[in-house]
């Protein structure tokens, strides 16, 4: 909260006309604020007079008030030593406390002051300040309505009222209470109709609500005059991107930018370059950005506000590493720095150095204590390490008669940013609805993941496999291991072998085939929207027959939010021994498809996701035929820690069992977070 110093109006016993008229100009240099003249005036008037004590009063006030607390203070504890008594010589003494910021002090000082004198405005008006400054602002409130009463409509204390409000606003929204924190700053306007620093104010805890409607009206209010209006317009920009409107934030940057060109206003003008930047960075124009933020570093030189716009560059780009020396050269210039502390920590969690970042979070936190986005990635954190069960059920059924319930349950036991173990089991009952043909199968799997390195990790998983059918039976142990790395920015790659046994359906159960993937998979993203995802799998399976498998998808994201993602995918499958009789096994298998998928939220905690494709398929030299097939999830987050979903897919593409195939599968999910944390040390 803004601190104010306030010259209190008093009246001291007159030593004579004459000396009244002489001092007349050391009062008006004391009133208009010129308190260096006034010094020096009444040094020069008690050399003549050096026992006039309106003099000495005078003189003390303008030594404080010209940055000299100290002197002040012991100039008053003399006088007081003099005068004990004196009222004037007490509340002025008192008042030199708080130019020297010991408040503390002063409280209890001024405490006894209005119990001496609890009719007297300076007094419990310098009361009423002092525990604003302490931030005891509801005591504060109440004794600045005291003043009121002493002296209604007093300009000094409407406006050390106003402060109040805005400081006990401010805690406020510090602890979350943000529907108080609108109705404190909402009294304000009873006094200061549209007041500027209060409709800031509103218009900030509106966007830290996401209210964008009422932050941008509250903006629209102050924009009175040109300076104004450039100010409204930089909040309304950044209302429109919280309010995912982007396109709409970027116009509206343009025109502050251009409007600024004609106000003599360096600082503003600063800001509002920083916010067309941010604009087109939202927007992802990266390269007009990054020409805008080097003609910015050219003008204005590395300064804090365009280091942060350099790194604000990278984390959108994929450019990490880059973003966090930016942070570390902001930091080294100011370590309280909001921009870079928290940007430090996004970005080294993005960088998969967890620990690190958990320690520049809660230093944030140290400096901006209670702040939203700094807990927000705390509790990110936590989420990705907390320990979890879920539980999936589905069932599912195809036109070949076959029928399968089943469920999984997944326990997830994160013991440090390095190590995650899991346990998993899952029941499968299949059968067919023309044969009678029942079977089930239990698997049961712990696995290890170890990150050796941030962003590189590997993945093992071991288990055993039980099938029964028929009164008959068998035992088989399945593996999973794999390499997961992200070789450059951008990329993601995996490297994994797989035993498992073939289970989908009752028939496919009873002959035992054991299957051996080798596989890699390998996405390269980009920075202007395209994509291309690549699958290579090679199979041995343990009927001495083999497999090859080529997946590849060519895709472009048109839409953020919601995301919305379309391409082009191509499948490859060969099939070394045919054995159609028993499962699908083509020597020359093809599909190329369209595809799209787009998510995003429909309510506020509730989330969808809907991808479909359709295309050709050819198998050997048949006919070309169509295929088609969808995928939708809804999910729900109904608390912290409880979500669920509910999903379904249809699908008429060849697999295991047949060409001609038609597959649907309906199910529900619930996960569980056990404790709103990790079970280690976050320290």
């Amino acid at each position: 909260m803004k601190r104010l110093t306030y010259i209190l109006i008093f009246m001291v016993t007159i030593q004579g006309v004459q000396a009244q008229t002489e001092m007349e100009t050391g009062f008006q240099l004391l009133e208009k604020g010129d308190f260096s003249q006034a010094e020096n005036f009444f040094g020069d008037f008690l050399k003549e007079n050096p026992d006039n004590k309106t003099a000495q009063i005078c003189y003390g006030r303008a030594v404080g008030l010209n940055g000299n607390p100290h002197k002040a203070n012991t100039l008053f504890n003399g006088m007081m030593e003099r005068h004990p008594d004196d009222y004037e010589v007490r509340i002025n003494y008192y008042e030199s406390f708080l130019w020297g910021n010991q408040f503390k002090a002063a409280e209890k000082l001024y405490a006894s002051l209005v119990e001496d004198y609890p009719n007297k405005f300076g007094a419990v008006l310098g009361y009423a300040n002092t525990l604003s400054n302490l931030q005891k602002y509801d005591m504060a409130l109440y004794w600045i309505e005291k003043a009121l009463v002493l002296e209604p409509g007093n300009t000094s204390a409407i406006t050390s009222k106003k402060y109040m409000n805005l400081g006990l606003a401010n805690t406020l929204v510090q602890a979350q209470d943000y529907d108080e924190a609108k109705i404190k700053l909402k009294t304000i306007f009873k006094d200061f109709p549209n007041d500027k620093e209060t409709l800031l104010n509103l218009a900030n805890l509106y966007l830290i609500t996401k209210q964008t409607d009422s932050a941008k009206a509250s903006y629209r209010k102050l924009a009175i005059n040109a300076k104004d209006s450039v100010v409204a317009l930089n909040g309304i920009a950044l209302a429109e991107h919280i309010g995912e409107n982007d396109k709409v934030a970027l116009k509206v940057a343009m025109q502050s930018k251009n409007k600024v060109k004609t106000i003599d206003d360096n600082e503003l003008k600063e800001k509002t370059f920083e916010r067309y930047a941010q604009a087109l960075i939202w927007n992802r124009k990266f390269i007009k950005a990054n020409k805008y933020i080097d003609g910015l570093s050219s003008q204005f030189g590395d300064r804090n506000w365009v280091l942060v716009l350099k790194a604000t560059l990278g984390m959108y780009t994929g450019n990490i590493k880059t973003s966090l020396q930016y942070y570390d050269a902001i930091l080294a210039i100011d370590s309280t720095s909001f921009d870079g502390n928290l940007g430090k920590a996004n970005a080294l969690f993005a960088l998969g150095r967890i620990e690190e970042a958990y320690a520049a979070t809660n230093k944030t936190l140290l400096v901006f204590e209670n702040q939203k986005d700094a807990q927000g990635l705390i509790e990110k954190i936590n989420v990705q390490y907390s320990p979890y069960v879920q539980e999936t059920a589905s069932y599912s059924f195809d036109n070949g008669n076959n029928l399968a319930y089943a469920t999984n349950t997944t326990v997830n036991l994160p013991l440090s940013t390095k190590v995650q173990s899991s346990v998993n089991y899952q029941y499968r009952l299949t059968e067919n609805a023309e044969t009678s043909a029942k079977a089930n199968t239990h698997t049961a799997t712990v696995g290890l993941t170890y990150a050796l390195m941030p962003k590189l990790k590997v993945v093992g998983v071991a288990g055993m496999n039980n099938a029964q059918f028929d009164g008959n039976g068998y035992t088989q142990p399945i593996l999973n291991a794999k390499l997961v790395t992200e070789p450059y920015r951008l990329q993601n790659l995996e490297l994994g072998y797989q035993r498992e046994v073939q289970n989908f359906n009752t028939d496919l159960i009873e002959r035992e085939i054991m299957m051996q993937h080798y596989g890699l998979n390998y996405n390269l993203g980009s920075n202007v929207g395209l994509g291309w995802y690549t699958q290579l799998m090679h199979t041995k399976q343990s009927d001495n027959n083999k497999r090859d498998l080529l997946f590849t998808s060519l895709y472009y994201t048109a839409l953020r939010k919601p995301n919305l993602k379309f391409g082009l995918n191509y499948q490859y499958l060969t099939f070394a021994d045919q054995v159609p009789t028993i499962y699908f096994s083509p020597e020359k298998y093809q599909t190329g498809e369209l595809f799209a998928e787009v998510s995003g939220k429909f309510a506020r905690n509730s989330t969808y996701r809907i991808n479909a494709a359709t295309g050709l398929q050819q198998v050997e030299d048949d006919d070309i035929t169509s295929i088609f097939r969808i995928e939708t999830n809804l999910k729900h987050q109904f608390t912290k820690r409880l979500s669920g979903a509910l999903y379904g897919k249809y699908s008429n593409i060849a697999s295991a069992t047949a060409a001609g195939f038609q597959f649907t599968e309906i199910g529900i999910q619930l996960k569980w977070l056990l404790k709103k944390q990790p079970i280690f040390s976050t320290m």
